[in-house]
């Protein structure tokens, strides 16, 4: 069973995970071998998509992968995994010099205790940050630093379960066109937000803790935003 299918940034490929324990990245604008006849130069039918087979199939989960997110393309070539197995994988592909590139992991996340059922790229904006969340109820955000390590946040979201997380754009609604006042930035500061969905029936937005009193740096809190999505909807 394919579980997800998600584009890249300019929808040149896509990728896709399933029930099998692996992710598969197909070339969906490459003409098929043979020519392709009818449409826009360069670009394949759905019927040789659906024939063609991937470019490469990546390895790595033990159990089966939920979903997977591109990172944005100033990042590079790098795609996001979580699966059953509790784990979230990131994938970069490097250049062999002869076309396609290879994918090797950067990156094994395992601090959550049951399955990650949602990840998400944050607002490039932000920088490279990732959120993930767990059947064990915990929210996780992963921040590569500039020293080429990644940090980990680590907060329980939820009390049974979180499904799903996505992020909001990272200036608030309005603050483009606002008018600011003389000699001050032009440019809002950017926020990083975003919002979980839980087996306990909730929403939640959380936002990053800035208080410098705050018991640790980075740490994310709901601004008193509970969204009860009644009857279990």
């Amino acid at each position: 069973m394919i579980h997800d299918a998600q584009l890249d940034y300019y929808g040149k490929r896509l990728a896709t995970c399933s029930s099998d324990r692996t992710i598969k990245v197909f070339d969906v604008t490459s003409p098929a071998t043979g020519g392709a006849t009818g449409g826009a130069a360069g670009a394949k039918s759905m019927t040789q998509i659906k024939s063609n087979t991937p470019t490469h199939t990546l390895t790595g989960h033990t159990g089966p992968v939920w979903q997977v997110a591109w990172a944005h393309p100033k990042y590079g070539s790098i795609l996001a995994s979580c699966s059953y197995d509790g784990k979230v994988l990131i994938w970069k592909e490097t250049s062999t010099g002869a076309g396609s590139g290879k994918w090797t992991t950067i990156k094994e996340h395992s601090l959550h205790g049951a399955s990650v059922n949602s990840i998400a790229w944050a607002p490039h904006e932000l920088g490279a940050i990732l959120a993930c969340a767990s059947s064990d109820g915990k929210v996780s955000v992963l921040t590569f630093k500039n020293d080429g390590t990644w940090d980990a946040c680590l907060f329980t979201a939820h009390a049974t379960g979180c499904n799903a997380i996505s992020w909001a754009p990272s200036v608030l609604p309005g603050s483009l066109i606002v008018p600011h006042p003389s000699g001050t930035s032009q440019h809002p500061t950017p926020i990083q937000r975003f919002i979980t969905a839980g087996s306990d029936n909730l929403l939640k937005v959380w936002t990053i803790n800035t208080n410098s009193t705050a018991p640790s740096s980075g740490s994310f809190s709901t601004p008193g935003i509970d969204l009860t999505a009644g009857g279990g909807a």
